[in-house]
């Protein structure tokens, strides 16, 4: 039983952007590993930009910086 584990930063991307990411998971683990989808989980993380964190700061103090 196949488990993907996806975290991304909570910043607006859609249900149908969420179920695709899903659907194309899903299928490159039937593809590649001949997996069976019926037992393949597919699990979508939105974590905040203030908890997460790249070269010792925030991502919303990085996207701060950049503007």
């Amino acid at each position: 039983m196949p488990y993907v584990n996806v975290r991304i930063t909570r910043e607006g991307a859609t249900s149908e952007q969420k179920a695709e990411v899903i659907r194309r998971m899903t299928q490159v683990l039937v593809d590649v590993l001949k997996k069976n989808p019926e037992t393949t989980l597919v699990i979508i993380e939105e974590v905040d930009t203030d908890n997460w964190g790249i070269g010792g700061i925030t991502v919303t103090e990085r996207r701060r910086k950049k503007t």
